[in-house]
C-alpha cells in the first residue's frame, strides 16, 4: 500500500484530454491516465486486479479503432486532388495525411468559401463610379458650326445635326428640337421640331449680331429638348461653349462637335441685380437703394419683360414687412434708383434677412417670379459678404451686383395655382 501512495503521487497533477481526431502515439502510456481515473484519492478503495486487466483491455482495443479511424490508408493517385483539397476545405489542420501530401510553402492559400473582402471593395467601387456617372449620363451628340461674317458683324451659327439622342416618348423615340442663346443676351433661337427620330438633321442657321471684339465675353449655349404636345417639353440636355475661340479666329467656317450634358432644366442666367446697402446705428434705419437690373430673362411672349423689384423683411422665417418699386415696361436692363428704408434695431441685424425677388408683371393674371437673391448675415455666398461689410462700413453706402437664383416654389404655391387652373378649366367648361 505504501508502494501504491508513492506511485500515485509520481502521476502529474493534470489531467490528459485525449480528442477523437487526435493519433495516439503511446498507447502503453495511457495506463497511468487510466489507474489515476479509477483512483480518485488515497481513501478510496483499491479495484480488484481482475478488474484492473479487463479495463486495460477495452481500452487497448478503443484506442486501436481510434487509430485506425484518425489513420488515412494508402491510397492511388487518383485521389490525391481530393486529400490536396480536403485540409483547405474543412480547415483540419491535425490530420496525418502520411508522406503522399507535402505541403508546398509557396503555394497560396484557396479562396473557397472565405469571405473576400477585396471584391466587396472593388463592387462598392464600380456602384460609387456607376453613381457618379449616372449624373453625366450619355445624352448623345450635336455637330454644329460657327463663323464670323465681318461686313454685316454677327456670328452665324449653324445647327447642323445630333446623334445617339435618348427615347423620350413611350414609342422609343423622341421629337427634338434645339434652343440657342448667345449669353448673356437674351435673345433666342429655335430650330423646328424633328418628328419621331432620335438621330435629327436640323441644318439650320441663326445670326447673332455682336462686335468681334465682344466675342470673347460671350457664351454660346444649346438647349436640346423633346417637343410633348400636351405636357411640358422635356430637357434632354444642354451644351456650354465657354469659349467661342477655343478651335479657330471663327474667320473661316469651324465644324466642332459635343457632348449633350445631361441637365433637367436649363442653366441659362436669369439676369443680375445691383442694389446698395447702408445702415445707420444711432437711427436704427436700413436703406436699400435698387439701382438696376441688367439681363433679365424674358418673360413674355415679346421677348421683353414687365420688371420690378419686391424686398421682403425677414425675421425667424416669418416675413415682417414686404415693399417694391416701380414697375419697368418692355425692358430687359430696367433702371430704377429707388430707394427701400427698414427701420431695425442695432441688436436684431443678427437675425434679419432681406429677400429680394425681381417680378415680371401681368396685367392678367399672376406675376411671375424671374429671379430672386438673399442678404444677411445667415446668407450664402455674395449674400452674407455683402451683409457683413454693410455692418464693417456704417453710414456708408456698399453696392455690389448679384446674380439672380431660380425661385424654389412653396407646396402652398404649388397647390394655389393648382386649384387656380382648375377653377378656370371648370369655368371655361375645359
Amino acid at each position: 500500500r505504501a508502494w501504491k501512495k508513492t506511485k500515485i503521487k509520481s502521476q502529474p497533477t493534470q489531467p490528459v484530454v485525449t480528442m477523437a481526431t487526435e493519433k495516439v502515439k503511446d498507447p502503453m502510456g495511457s495506463m497511468g491516465f487510466l489507474e489515476a481515473a479509477v483512483k480518485i484519492s488515497h481513501t478510496s478503495p483499491d479495484i480488484p486486479t481482475d478488474v484492473q486487466l479487463s479495463m486495460r483491455e477495452h481500452f487497448l482495443r478503443r484506442t486501436q479503432r481510434m487509430q485506425r479511424q484518425t489513420t488515412e490508408p494508402a491510397s492511388s493517385t487518383r485521389h490525391s486532388s481530393f486529400k490536396r483539397h480536403l485540409p483547405r476545405q474543412m480547415q483540419v489542420g491535425s490530420l496525418d495525411l502520411g508522406n503522399d501530401y507535402m505541403v508546398d510553402k509557396d503555394e497560396k492559400q484557396t479562396s473557397i468559401g472565405r469571405i473576400q473582402p477585396e471584391l466587396y471593395q472593388q463592387k462598392a467601387l464600380e456602384s460609387e463610379e456607376s453613381s457618379k456617372n449616372g449624373s453625366s449620363k450619355n445624352c448623345g451628340r450635336i455637330n454644329f458650326s460657327l463663323k464670323y461674317d465681318y461686313e454685316s458683324e454677327a456670328l452665324i451659327v449653324n445647327i447642323l445635326r445630333a446623334v445617339d439622342l435618348p427615347a423620350k416618348d413611350l414609342c422609343g423615340t423622341s421629337d427634338p428640337y434645339v434652343k440657342v442663346y448667345l449669353l448673356p443676351d437674351r435673345k433666342k433661337f429655335q430650330t423646328r421640331v424633328h418628328r419621331k427620330t432620335l438621330n435629327p438633321t436640323f441644318s439650320e442657321s441663326f445670326q447673332f449680331p455682336v462686335p468681334y471684339e465682344e466675342l470673347a465675353v460671350r457664351k454660346l449655349h444649346m438647349s436640346v429638348f423633346d417637343f410633348d404636345r400636351f405636357s411640358r417639353h422635356d430637357m434632354i440636355g444642354e451644351v456650354v461653349l465657354e469659349n467661342l475661340f477655343e478651335t479657330s479666329d471663327l474667320s473661316r467656317e469651324t465644324n466642332i462637335w459635343r457632348d449633350i450634358q445631361y441637365a433637367t432644366s436649363e442653366s441659362v442666367d436669369l439676369g443680375e441685380i445691383m442694389f446698395s446697402l447702408c445702415y445707420l446705428p444711432t437711427a436704427g434705419r436700413l436703406t436699400l437703394t435698387v439701382i438696376k437690373c441688367r439681363n433679365l430673362k424674358a418673360m413674355d411672349i415679346t421677348g421683353y419683360s414687365d420688371p420690378y423689384v419686391k424686398v421682403s423683411l425677414i425675421c425667424d422665417g416669418r416675413r415682417l414687412k414686404k415693399k417694391k418699386t416701380s414697375i419697368k415696361k418692355n425692358t430687359l436692363n430696367p433702371t430704377y434708383n429707388e430707394a427701400i428704408i427698414f427701420d431695425i434695431p442695432p441688436d436684431s441685424m443678427d437675425h434679419v434677412s432681406l429677400h429680394i425677388s425681381v417680378m415680371d408683371y401681368d396685367l392678367v393674371g399672376h406675376n411671375e417670379i424671374i429671379g430672386v437673391m438673399r442678404v444677411g448675415c445667415h446668407a450664402e455666398g455674395l449674400g452674407r459678404d455683402h451683409w457683413n461689410e454693410m455692418l464693417a462700413y456704417p453710414r456708408k453706402p456698399i453696392a455690389h451686383w448679384h446674380p439672380l437664383l431660380e425661385s424654389k416654389k412653396s407646396e402652398k404655391e404649388v397647390r394655389l395655382r393648382i386649384i387656380i387652373f382648375l377653377n378656370v378649366s371648370c369655368l371655361w367648361g375645359f
